[in-house]
């Protein structure tokens, strides 16, 4: 076992150094250099920021009571073109009107949002200068959302301002932020429960974002019966994500063993490593995914597994808005199936997660926990990941 225990070990370590080239996974950059107050070069600690949850089938009906609750007068209503035309919105619009609150729409959000319709959606919220928001659909929506609570807050600052460095500056947030409200209707980024918001940057062709726990929705409200409108392509590919999350901010570099050590906590970077916390909510989603994302897929009907994937996304994002991801994953969630595979690429893909069990439930079932050891613990996973279609994707692959 030593020699695989010191395989991962030493990758994980390249990880860190090699810090991830995407801009938006990495936070090197971001990091302030020098010695912490303790004297230490790499982190002694870590810090919890997530939004406040609300769960519940129909839950979303009590959105204009929280805003009228805010003592919001002028609501930012995001959503996209095609959740625009559904029934989940209209029951938002409905519980705005029933409880007096003026709004304003703003659908055009962009499925994959770039810097562009991010500074679209912001221009928007500057003009309506709004009280508070609500972010309806998926990770783009609230993403989006984000950022124009953001800039609209702080009307002064550059748009590269925030933007994780090295593409931006990579400042804190430090000016207050207004309410805002996510409903999320897909199962996959866990948006509603991080301080993160990820875009492309289409001058440099790259994907970078905006981390901070100042960005954080105010409120989540998650309402398993919006994830019956989902299709099963869908659902299959936001579970990955999921799924994705999960092992991944399990997996990454221990807290305390990222470096450089903040000098202030206000520049301890929203991904921090992995954590005693973050991992309680990661190996629950990765035990919710093994359990329902196949029955969620096959049967659009089954509310059942359909809400609970909903709330593994949410635990999922509790983990990783903590945590961190480490991998870029688009190998793994966008590559095509081999020719001889009869398969759609999400069934192809599905088929390879029934795989991927045996790697986390020897990660989570066998070894120490103590996450002076997690080395230790990947060894054994990454051990048992051995099938090819798997290894494509995974930490074998790096």
């Amino acid at each position: 076992m030593a020699a695989p225990r010191d395989r991962v070990a030493h990758l994980l370590r390249q990880l860190q150094r090699a810090a991830c080239q995407c801009p938006s996974h990495s936070h090197t950059y971001s990091q302030a250099p020098g010695l912490s107050p303790s004297g230490k070069t790499t982190d002694y600690a870590f810090e919890m920021a997530v939004s406040n949850i609300r769960y519940g089938a129909g839950v979303t009906k009590e959105v204009g009571m929280d805003l009228q609750n805010m003592g919001a007068k002028n609501v930012c209503l995001m959503t996209d073109k095609n959740l625009s035309q559904l029934p989940p919105i209209q029951t938002v619009m409905d519980s705005f009107v029933k409880n007096g609150i003026n709004f304003k729409v703003y659908d055009n959000v962009r499925v994959e949002p770039t810097d562009r319709s991010f500074m679209e959606a912001i221009e928007f919220a500057k003009r309506g200068a709004f009280d508070a928001y609500v972010a309806m659909g998926g990770g783009s929506t609230i993403d989006t959302c984000k950022a124009a609570n953001l800039y609209a807050s702080s009307p002064d600052s550059d748009f590269l301002d925030y933007v994780n460095a090295p593409i931006g500056k990579g400042k804190p947030v430090t000016a207050p932020l207004k309410p805002l409200i996510a409903v999320p209707t897909t199962s996959g980024t866990g948006s509603e429960t991080t301080g993160v918001a990820i875009f492309d940057y289409e001058h440099l062709k790259v994907k970078t974002g905006i981390a901070s726990r100042a960005i954080k929705p105010t409120l989540g409200l998650i309402d398993p019966l919006h994830t019956l409108y989902l299709p099963e392509r869908v659902i299959a590919n936001s579970g990955f994500d999921v799924l994705c999350h999960a092992l991944e901010s399990y997996t990454a570099l221990p807290y305390h063993m990222r470096s450089p050590c903040p000098a202030n906590p206000v520049t301890r970077p929203a991904y921090q490593g992995s954590n005693p916390i973050s991992d309680i909510w990661a190996v629950h989603a990765l035990r919710i995914v093994a359990k329902y994302l196949k029955r969620a897929v096959r049967n659009p009907d089954d509310l059942e597994a359909r809400s609970n994937m909903h709330l593994a996304s949410a635990f999922a994002g509790i983990g990783f808005g903590n945590a961190g991801v480490h991998l870029c994953l688009t190998a793994f969630l966008w590559y095509s199936p081999p020719p001889q595979c009869s398969l759609s690429r999400h069934r192809c893909l599905l088929s390879a997660t029934w795989r991927w069990q045996k790697y986390w439930v020897l990660i989570t079932e066998n070894g120490p926990r103590d996450p002076q050891t997690r080395n230790q613990n990947t060894g054994k996973g990454h051990q048992a990941c051995t099938t090819p279609s798997v290894r494509r994707g995974s930490v074998c692959s790096v």
